[in-house]
């Protein structure tokens, strides 16, 4: 899969989350770092949406992380790390 897919799908973002929060995934940006064939280490910047009781937005928070991803023989994403 590829980074940004990886990204969008993998609980690996929830680490970066500060309240336990939804992350918006229409926030969810990245910026690529370091590449080389075996892995790749990318920046990655949201916001964490966090919920009252009622359902209701009550906040919105900016988070971010640095990730190591490993990458198979074809470049797709296959795990990634908090670094």
């Amino acid at each position: 899969m590829s980074i940004e897919e990886y990204l969008r799908s993998s609980p690996d973002l929830n680490q970066f989350c500060s309240q336990n929060g939804w992350i918006d995934d229409e926030t969810l940006c990245y910026e690529l770092m370091e590449q080389s064939q075996s892995h790749a280490v990318v920046n990655v910047h949201f916001e964490e949406i966090l919920m009252e009781g009622s359902g209701c937005v009550a906040a919105r928070v900016s988070c971010y992380g640095k990730l190591k991803l490993i990458l198979n023989d074809l470049g797709y994403v296959e795990s990634g790390e908090r670094i």
